[in-house]
């Protein structure tokens, strides 16, 4: 250990004091907690569930499980207030992980130890509150249960599509993903990061614990909650520690740009940050813009700005460019891409979409874009779905055999191969990748391919009373089930009937104007109330389920008129 005493974590807490862990100290508590395991499981390696509030703890936990040899499986502990819309997601990665030790804190266990029980069909879980851990027993650890080629990391994917799998995780595929993230990011023996994102998978987990602790450098971290209720939090944590690098996904930008006042403005100093990453969304344009010109007065520079792509089954980091070396978008012809899969310069007052560069792949990393259907390779500016090949790329999904040979073991009609198919779309412009949507989000109408994203940033950019980010646009079948309908759930602030009518007609008249698709439905919803994974994205599939269930939180809707049965 180069520098015990250095400090490499700090927390800033609710009230933006801080608290903080160096090298030796992390050492120390990881071994006690080590310890703990090992005697509660009788040194067996299987897997073991954190549920811990994001801090210290947390940590302490994480590493505690790395030096015990088990496996970690990282998930938010149910938050009391919404238990029908937390537990769920945690029932199925208790019951998918097959986790009976959970390690927690002593303020959290109490209720855990009742509230699990619907969660587990009845299955006694054994907590342990390693804060309660007595010091000094780091003494009798003796060593992992499990060899280094076992999984250290179970990483739920943060179900925006569908149920949470547990991507299985090694330590290689982990020290290969820090070390591509802090070649990309440029560190250096200045870095230091701050952020906000939640720890328990990919972006907060292993971009901003993992790799700041393999690169040596410190991270001062936040509670999404508390960027949540004040977003500017997160800039005056980034300011006051001098963070060279942070980052979050689109929305974050967006909610800081709404919040800031001037007089908060003017109290930043953001002239420190190196590396400003987006990723884990759809990375928007005008965000960066506004973003860029808000905070321009701090000293941020709009270089700084890092667009990125990554997903959990790849560990994180796949592309990205290099610092301070600013990024780039394309407005490509609409007509061309959804119909024909093509991205062409837009012509002079063509309908036309806007999309941001993600950077390029590693010198370690191989990246197609592929015809799903086909497995043909695709040429620069086709779109396809992206396949990857990489040292990080897990090695499948926890106890889903199927699941593993059918997403990380494609080989394309030229041989190439094995190859993770990673359900998104893009395409290559001069070795840039351009991300164009989910595949499994798509929404075809009348023949044509249709993005969510781009439909919600229509109701986004032209209806009034509707929640930003707080919005799912997908398909339905029609009666006959020979078609997709298109449907739109919001949130609104609760209001009058005239308010809602108003806010309805808006994204109706918006959605069929700007892309030419009358809407089947359309339903606001309370606040709060639509469905989204831990990082704040949007779970299409799962608001398309409560919709068809009947099981929305609703304000108002509007359906258009059943169509009159054929006559014989």
């Amino acid at each position: 250990m180069r520098s015990p005493d250095a400090v490499a974590y700090r927390f800033v807490d609710e009230d933006e004091s801080a608290d903080q862990i160096t090298y030796a100290e992390l050492d120390t508590r990881a071994r006690a907690v080590a310890t703990g395991i090992l005697g509660a499981t009788g040194n067996r390696n299987d897997p073991v569930l954190l549920l811990y509030a994001p801090g210290l703890d947390y940590l302490t936990g994480l590493f505690g499980c790395f030096y015990a040899g088990v496996p970690a499986v990282p998930a938010f502990p149910p938050d009391p207030t919404r238990l029908a819309r937390t537990v769920p997601r945690l029932a199925a990665i208790i019951e998918d992980s097959g986790a009976d030790t959970v390690l927690t804190t002593s303020d959290i266990a109490p209720f855990l130890a009742g509230g699990l029980t619907p969660a587990t069909a009845g299955r006694a879980l054994r907590l342990l509150a390693t804060d309660t851990i007595a010091d000094g027993a780091e003494d009798a650890y003796a060593g992992a249960a499990g060899g280094p080629d076992g999984p250290a990391l179970l990483q739920y994917t943060s179900g925006s599509t569908s149920l949470p799998r547990g991507v299985m995780l090694g330590h290689a595929q982990l020290m290969s993903n820090c070390a591509e993230i802090a070649r990309g990011f440029g560190m250096h023996e200045g870095s230091s990061g701050g952020l906000w994102l939640p720890p328990y998978h990919d972006m907060g987990l292993i971009g901003g614990i993992l790799t700041p602790l393999a690169s040596g450098i410190p991270v001062t971290l936040m509670s999404p909650v508390t960027f949540l209720r004040r977003p500017l939090s997160w800039l005056r944590m980034v300011s006051r520690y001098r963070a060279t690098i942070t980052g979050a996904p689109n929305f974050a930008y967006d909610l800081c740009v709404r919040r800031a006042t001037d007089a908060e403005v003017e109290q930043l100093d953001l002239s420190g940050v190196e590396l400003t990453f987006t990723g884990a969304e759809p990375v928007r344009a005008d965000t960066l813009a506004r973003f860029t010109e808000r905070f321009g007065p701090t000293g941020f520079r709009a270089a700084s700005l890092y667009p990125c792509y990554g997903l959990a089954e790849a560990t994180l980091y796949v592309t990205g460019g290099t610092r301070l070396g600013g990024w780039r978008a394309l407005e490509v012809g609409r007509e061309a891409l959804e119909l024909h899969g093509t991205a062409r310069p837009a012509a002079p007052g063509e309908p036309s979409r806007t999309l941001v560069g993600c950077g390029a792949p590693g010198p370690g990393t191989r990246l197609r874009i592929v015809d799903p259907a086909t497995r043909e390779p695709l040429d620069d500016g086709a779109v396809g779905e992206i396949w990857i090949d990489a040292p990080g790329v897990a090695a499948g999904y926890w106890r889903r055999p199927e699941e593993t040979a059918a997403a990380f073991g494609a080989t394309t009609t030229t041989g190439e191969g094995p190859f993770l198919r990673t359900g998104d779309l893009g395409f290559l412009r001069d070795g840039e990748l351009f991300v164009a949507g989910r595949s499994k989000d798509l929404i075809v109408v009348n023949g044509r391919n249709h993005h969510p994203v781009d439909i919600e940033r229509v109701c986004e950019a032209s209806v009034t009373g509707i929640r930003r980010n707080c919005g799912a646009a997908f398909a339905v079948e029609d009666e006959a089930g020979a078609a997709e309908r298109l449907v739109l759930v919001y949130e609104a602030d609760p209001g009058d009937e005239e308010r809602y009518r108003t806010a309805i007609d808006g994204i109706r008249r918006a959605v069929s104007l700007e892309v030419n698709v009358p809407p089947h439905g359309v339903v606001l919803v309370r606040p709060r109330t639509i469905p989204k994974t831990s990082s704040g994205k949007v779970q299409r599939w799962l608001a398309r389920r409560q919709y068809l269930a009947g099981e929305l939180d609703e304000l108002a809707r509007w359906q258009a008129p059943a169509r009159p049965a054929p006559v014989a």
